[in-house]
């Protein structure tokens, strides 16, 4: 492999239950809520990339964002120089994809310690079709 993520962290989180009638529809509405992405990069060094993979909830009703979401912040070290299309399927497709996991594993630990039980979201996501469907 010609890049390597060398570090992750997370970057910000939220996961706000404002009060005991938020939390009550929060847990009754739990499944109208979808997962969406917004996935940001930014050079550090000539070789280095950050890339920052932020995890929202958003309501299937009114497309609405929770105050729930999770940025979990990769550093990327490429060993060579890529084409702009093949770095870009790097960042917005391969890097997520490796670092979902975490971000789900993190977002489902927050609802159990606040008392949401069997609380599941999608096992796996399909970075690349969420990158060809914004390129189109």
């Amino acid at each position: 492999m010609a890049y390597k993520i060398v570090a992750k962290y997370i970057k910000d989180l939220s996961f706000e239950i404002q009060d005991a009638k938020s939390y009550f529809l929060l847990e009754k509405n739990i499944k109208d809520f979808i997962i969406n992405f917004e996935i940001k990069s930014k050079k550090l060094k000539e070789s280095i990339i950050e890339v920052d993979t932020t995890l929202y909830l958003l309501s299937k009703k009114d497309n609405k964002s929770s105050p729930i979401s999770i940025c979990l912040s990769s550093v990327v070290n490429f060993e060579k120089k890529f084409e702009k299309e093949e770095l870009q399927k790097i960042i917005l497709i391969e890097v997520p994809q490796t670092v979902y996991p975490e971000i789900r594993s993190t977002l489902i630990y927050l609802f159990d310690k606040c008392g949401f039980k069997n609380v599941n979201f999608e096992q796996k996501v399909d970075f690349k079709k969420l990158y060809e469907s914004r390129k189109s």
